[in-house]
């Protein structure tokens, strides 16, 4: 009896460090609050901020219009249209990436708006910028979120508009979640810029990279807890099980350097999508540093990109 007691204790106290380091892993990565542990990480390039406050610079040096829609379960979503200088029947969607906002894409924004002649749409993620939502959806509920952009776009700009989604980090994972879904014939294809497998497979990575710690069993009780507190679990996250579905082109982009996201991912994104797509390989560059690493080569392969499944 006394040995079933020790016993009975000791799973007790196991459960409740358990419960306890799931929910400082849930507040760290999923809740809406400042990530300082983003902050002097040697995985991510000064480049990131530097293109960030250049996107920014620009988008407020020019006209656009701030607009927002309700998502399905309710959020006020936030996002900023610029309209292109002649008329066009292109839109480009720019999804950013994680703790960042829409106006932070306007680096590609301007490649889009200036040289291209597209209209330019960049949201802020639920749980970002001037967006609803106290959690982080990490591309899945933001999935539907994009759907309910893409239709947005063709209430506003008429049932003939063609649209590409474009996104970069969790933007690109987002995109590419987006991309299994039932999508109007309008949108034409799909351009991911250093995307992540699954959320379970890169809370996995960076647990274990960060913290020292394994899969199991932190990872499964915190995504249980983001089921219960966000309404959706890791393993159901997953940005490869999405593009199985998926019967658009999609340009997958990586950088040969990424430690955040591991380069690896990328060719198992790669590897899943049956048909039409493309690869780029991006030498000399970090997580989210392809575009400023070789802006030329970049632009290059996405005009290549374009041009085949616009024309």
């Amino acid at each position: 009896m006394k040995y079933i007691l020790i016993i009975s204790i000791i799973i007790l106290v196991l459960l409740i460090i358990l419960i306890i380091s799931s929910q400082y892993f849930y507040n760290l990565a999923i809740l809406r609050r400042e990530k300082k542990f983003l902050k002097n990480n040697d995985d991510l390039s000064d480049n990131i901020s530097k293109l960030n406050h250049r996107g920014l610079t620009w988008v407020e040096s020019i006209k656009y219009k701030t607009i927002s829609i309700l998502s399905n379960d309710g959020l006020k979503l936030n996002g900023y249209y610029i309209e292109a200088k002649e008329k066009s029947d292109i839109t480009i969607i720019l999804v950013h990436g994680y703790t960042s906002q829409g106006k932070h894409m306007g680096f590609f924004a301007e490649f889009y708006h200036e040289e291209l002649g597209f209209n330019v749409l960049m949201p802020d993620l639920r749980g970002h910028g001037q967006s609803e939502g106290n959690y982080i959806g990490f591309g899945w509920h933001d999935r539907l979120d994009i759907i309910s952009w893409i239709n947005y776009i063709l209430r506003t700009k008429g049932k003939n508009e063609k649209i590409i989604l474009h996104g970069i980090s969790m933007g690109a994972s987002t995109v590419l979640m987006t991309s299994g879904e039932e999508l109007p014939a309008n949108v034409k294809g799909v351009i991911s810029d250093c995307a992540y497998s699954s959320v379970e497979e890169i809370l996995t990575y960076q647990a274990r990279k960060m913290y020292g710690l394994p899969k199991y069993p932190v990872i499964p009780f915190t995504s249980l807890l983001c089921r219960i507190k966000a309404g959706y679990s890791f393993t159901e996250a997953s940005a490869i099980e999405q593009i199985k579905k998926c019967k658009l082109p999609i340009l997958f982009i990586h950088g040969d350097k990424d430690d955040f996201v591991p380069t690896s991912m990328v060719y198992k994104l790669y590897d899943a999508h049956s048909d039409n797509k493309k690869l780029l390989i991006v030498e000399g560059a970090g997580h989210g540093d392809s575009y400023a690493t070789n802006m030329s080569e970049y632009q290059k392969v996405v005009k290549e990109f374009l041009n085949k499944i616009l024309k």
